[in-house]
């Protein structure tokens, strides 16, 4: 019996809100976002927009600002770029 695959749906693509793309420039880290591999970028995306209240998206803001400028962290969790 030949094994079905399983192909799964694509994940929605977020696009880049305005104060983001400004905190990434502001910052100086918009070449950090875009070093970092496509799902990462969407991950990050998504994670901000879905914040409920103001003071989530800005914390979560901070967070990925801090890890790109850090460079060794996503989601919290530890992240070494491939060379």
């Amino acid at each position: 019996m030949a094994a079905r695959s399983r192909a799964r749906a694509p994940r929605p693509r977020h696009p880049m809100p305005p104060d983001v793309r400004e905190a990434l420039r502001r910052r100086d880290l918009m070449a950090a976002y875009t070093r970092r591999p496509p799902y990462q970028q969407n991950d990050y995306l998504g994670w901000i927009t879905r914040a409920k209240k103001p003071e989530t998206r800005e914390k979560r803001l901070a967070q990925m600002l801090d890890e790109l400028a850090g460079g060794d962290r996503y989601m919290n969790m530890p992240y070494r770029a491939r060379t």
